[in-house]
């Protein structure tokens, strides 16, 4: 199970990066662009990751307070999950045995 999750994490983060660069690109030529809600729901899905190095990398949407702090949140969240499915933890946590 904790493979399978890790493995969703990764994909729906290249698919919100991947996104965000789309978006990106459609953005500048004025093509037609990835609704908003796409991208957030890519991102709550478990992108969230891609999608805060997508903004960053692809400077795009970063004017946009939501989007700065609700995928750094949603980055942060996932980096967490990540951690504890490879089973780090925090000092004094709880010890398994």
């Amino acid at each position: 199970m904790r493979l399978i999750l890790l493995i969703w994490i990764i994909f729906t983060s290249v698919w919100a990066f991947t996104a965000m660069g789309v978006d990106k690109r459609q953005a500048k030529q004025r093509g037609q662009r990835v609704p908003e809600r796409n991208l957030w729901l890519l991102a709550i899905a478990g992108g969230g990751i891609g999608a805060y190095f997508g903004m960053q990398l692809f400077r795009h949407k970063t004017r946009h307070t939501a989007f700065r702090i609700g995928f750094l949140l949603l980055a942060i969240v996932y980096v967490v999950v990540i951690l504890y499915l490879l089973g780090f933890t925090l000092p004094g946590g709880p010890v398994t045995t």
